[in-house]
């Protein structure tokens, strides 16, 4: 997944292997483009985002639309090409009425693609509900499934679904949503780790943003963090993490300490709320007031975390500092891993041969110079500086 490549050939939306074009058709391109040394590499792909730019994914608006529609446009300049706009807690008559309104759409000129909804909650733990408002959680009872069912309405457009594992009946709501080809992530959760290998087993194949909302790393029980290095994983199947780099959720050490033990499960998210690129003050996230004050923000009037303002290539950079990773293993975390966590890879997340031509041009500071879509520029930093 080397993003070294001398030249990057693009047809119809597609990567496309240039032999074919040379000797098969023996054509040439129509259009070249000079990179001026930029790096390319593959969009990034967010499967953790409440909002942004003072939309909030976990309220039902009469402009709910409009709404997805301008994150997907504002994103676009942060590198992500697609993403997973995410639900926090909330009651099932929001979930009944926001859900049929999330399509699965590619992206474009208008905006980041749409893979479907990330549902955070609300069968989660009291203990470790984070900003998720309690009123609203839920267990499940006799039906399990059918209760997920009928507070959700409807999995149609649903990509992720983050639950308590130590919750009783999980285990058979995880084989069900993954019977679905839904993934499920263990999150918000006071789980010990021979639950999360239990959860595992059954299907589950992410954690929701690693050390944030689950129980500390203890050495004789080390809880859902010792995923990471268990030995009890189906054998080919890989474990993969959320974690929020934005220098607020998880100290440098603990970002390094995951990435040594686990750097192929690595998987950036932003975690972003509808504060993300607007002025520190109160804002939402669902049911809850936030404050944001510089980069922390807070449900307001406490110290609990909720949620970050910091964008996909702001973690990307982070997270290179932090760890000294190499260039290609910092950008593999924010796209060929969320890809391979959905099993997209074949279309997303690395710069291969026929797969879709989301790509993006960093500078080496890695800051984003221009963002491509199916071959087409979606967004480039102009001259103003924008």
């Amino acid at each position: 997944h080397c993003p070294s490549r001398e030249d990057l050939w693009v047809r119809e939306g597609k990567i496309l292997n240039p032999e074919k074009l040379f000797f098969d058709e023996k054509g040439s391109a129509d259009i070249q483009l000079d990179c001026k040394d930029s790096i390319i590499a593959p969009g990034f792909i967010d499967v953790q985002i409440n909002g942004g730019f003072g939309v909030d994914f976990s309220l039902a608006t009469d402009d709910f639309k409009s709404g997805i529609d301008l994150v997907s446009q504002k994103i676009l300049s942060h590198g992500v090409t697609s993403f997973c706009p995410t639900l926090v807690t909330s009651p099932p008559s929001l979930y009944h009425q926001v859900l049929p309104q999330i399509s699965i759409r590619n992206g474009g000129a208008h905006g980041a693609g749409i893979l479907g909804a990330h549902l955070e909650g609300p069968f989660i733990s009291k203990e470790k509900k984070g900003a998720h408002p309690e009123h609203c959680l839920r267990t499940f009872e006799e039906g399990a499934f059918q209760d997920l069912l009928a507070t959700y309405g409807s999995l149609d457009h649903v990509r992720i679904v983050t639950l308590a594992p130590e919750m009783k009946r999980s285990s058979e709501v995880i084989q069900e949503l993954t019977k679905r080809g839904i993934c499920v992530s263990l999150g918000h959760s006071v789980a010990n780790l021979s639950q999360a290998e239990e959860a595992v087993r059954h299907g589950a194949t992410f954690i929701t943003h690693l050390f944030n909302a689950m129980l500390p790393f203890h050495h004789r029980d080390p809880g859902i963090v010792g995923l990471l290095t268990s030995d009890k994983i189906p054998a080919g199947r890989r474990v993969f993490y959320g974690m929020i780099s934005d220098g607020i959720h998880t100290n440098p050490a603990a970002l390094r300490i995951a990435h040594r033990a686990h750097p192929k499960g690595l998987v950036l998210v932003t975690d972003a709320i509808a504060g993300l690129g607007l002025a520190p003050g109160r804002h939402t996230l669902g049911q809850q007031v936030v404050e944001i004050d510089g980069l922390n923000t807070y449900i307001a009037g406490t110290k609990t975390l909720s949620g970050s303002v910091a964008t996909m290539d702001t973690c990307v950079r982070h997270f290179q500092e932090a760890t000294g990773c190499s260039v290609e293993a910092a950008l593999e975390a924010a796209s060929l891993h969320p890809a391979q966590l959905l099993g997209i890879e074949h279309k997303k997340g690395t710069l291969n041969y026929d797969t879709d031509a989301d790509f993006l041009m960093l500078n080496d500071a890695l800051y984003v110079q221009a963002t491509y879509i199916a071959g087409e520029q979606v967004w480039r930093q102009d001259a103003l500086g924008m």
